[in-house]
């Protein structure tokens, strides 16, 4: 038995109400438990492939507010999370997480706002996050809110990052998974997924599938471009 905070999960697909767009979702319709292995795991497929709901449903039944932030937060400026949340079964581990957040990025601006709003900004570097660029702003959120022994969920945190920024993020992401704390990360970055002692769950063709760092689409299409630029896009353009 592993020591994370959430050791997997259980899906009940069939309680889902028929007028759900999580119906449509064969990934996860075909998914009836997940387990998880390792400090990091990454959710990783095509959009709409069913990763993003999945990883909010978790977020919300674990306790955190939709729209992000710790387990404090509680504000709401646009429901448009799904049920899905209510149709999940955490198997939690043997300790609770004692912090954490819940971090997406189409919902940080609000996030931020908050963050002023509470006069937290202490917490996080001493500056409004709004006084930085979205990338400086997010690396800040991470350097001073994330500690080790603690549960973090992301949503695409690649969103706000230059490529630089991204080998950052991995630094940041390695040190804290190595001092006990667990993350569950949907993402498209070929840099991000290839942090090593990770699981990658891919949510395409129709399922969720445990698979390798070179099987992911985002590094055979990053590498298939890089390494053939000129052909690719005599391909794409014309």
């Amino acid at each position: 038995m592993n020591d994370l905070f959430i050791r997997g999960i259980k899906i009940n697909f069939d309680e889902i109400k028929e007028n759900s767009y999580v119906k449509d979702i064969k990934s996860i319709g075909n998914t009836k438990e997940l387990i998880f292995n390792k400090n990091v795991t990454f959710f990783a497929g095509e959009n709409g492939s069913g990763k993003s709901t999945l990883l909010e449903a978790i977020a919300i039944n674990y306790g955190f507010n939709p729209e992000g932030g710790s387990k404090n937060f509680s504000f709401s400026t646009n429901d448009t999370h799904s049920d899905l949340y209510k149709n999940i079964k955490l198997i939690k581990g043997t300790r609770p997480a004692k912090d954490g957040f819940f971090l997406r990025a189409e919902s940080f601006y609000n996030v931020a706002s908050k963050l002023d709003e509470y006069e937290a900004i202490n917490s996080y570097g001493g500056t409004s996050l709004h006084e930085k660029s979205h990338g400086e702003s997010f690396l800040s959120l991470v350097e001073y809110r994330f500690w080790g022994k603690d549960l973090y969920i992301l949503d695409e945190p690649e969103a706000a990052l230059s490529v630089e920024r991204q080998l950052t993020l991995l630094i940041h992401i390695n040190r804290l998974a190595k001092e006990g704390a667990h993350f569950i990360i949907a993402t498209h970055s070929p840099i991000l997924l290839a942090l090593t002692d990770s699981e990658i769950l891919s949510f395409d063709n129709n399922k969720i599938s445990k698979i390798d760092y070179e099987q992911t689409s985002s590094y055979q299409l990053t590498k298939t471009f890089i390494e053939n630029k000129d052909y690719m896009l005599k391909i794409l353009l014309e």
